[in-house]
Parts: C-alpha cells; sequence; structure tokens
C-alpha cells in the first residue's frame, strides 16, 4: 500500500478535481500497490495542488482499456491512441475521493527536489 507524487498536465488536474475523470491513464505504474495519489499538476502551474483515492488499476491492451474507461477518462480516443501509440499493454488508475488543498503546495513540502518524469513514492 503505497502513496505516490503523480505528475498530470493541468488541464486533466482540473478534471480529476473537478471529478469528472474518473480514470488516469499511465505506460507504466509501480511495483507496488498503489492507494493514493498525490497530485502535482506540471508546468506551467508546477504545483501539489490534491490527492485522490485509487481504487485500483485496470490493465491490459490499449483496446480493453479504452473499452473500460473511455466514456469516463476525461480524454478523446484520438488522445488516448497517440498515448499509447505502439504499445502492447495499458494501464488505468481507478480514481475514487478526491481531496482539493485549500492551499497548493511546493515539491521541498513532500521532500521531493525536482519534478518526476513518471512517479516518486511518498512513504518510503
Amino acid at each position: 500500500m503505497s502513496v505516490i507524487l503523480l505528475p498530470i498536465k493541468p488541464r486533466f488536474v482540473k478534471l480529476i478535481l473537478a471529478g469528472d475523470k474518473k480514470f488516469e491513464y499511465r505506460k507504466s505504474v509501480p511495483n507496488k500497490n498503489v492507494t493514493k495519489i498525490v497530485i502535482y499538476a506540471s508546468s506551467p502551474d508546477k504545483r501539489v495542488v490534491g490527492e485522490v483515492d485509487v481504487r485500483g488499476v485496470i490493465s491490459g491492451s490499449p483496446e480493453y482499456v479504452w473499452a473500460q474507461t473511455g466514456a469516463s477518462g476525461g480524454i478523446s480516443r484520438e488522445f488516448f491512441n497517440s498515448y499509447f501509440g505502439g504499445r502492447d499493454k495499458a494501464y488505468a488508475y481507478i480514481l475514487g475521493d478526491v481531496k482539493k488543498y485549500s492551499k497548493s503546495l511546493s515539491l521541498a513540502d513532500f521532500n521531493v527536489k525536482g519534478a518526476p518524469q513518471n512517479f516518486v513514492y511518498l512513504d518510503e
């Protein structure tokens, strides 16, 4: 059971915080079971803005993952296809309860030195 800090594009962060994006797509996931994502809104925002519980992960071919999640994924089919182009495997975090922080935080508040490319464990 792990907590990770995950960089997400600001336009998708807005959808997650509003409850309109129920899945977060990734090309890879950590080996540990993730129970919570701390949301880092990437450039140009560069702030930690909230957190979301993870209810599970859907994995499989991109076609399978899209069929399971596309209606609530917050992205277009074209964007999805472009993101997973040439990949055999796709992952989608199943997002649960969302908590927006009353004040955004910096990476330093989490002892993270620089913006992660993929994710950073926060509970190690």
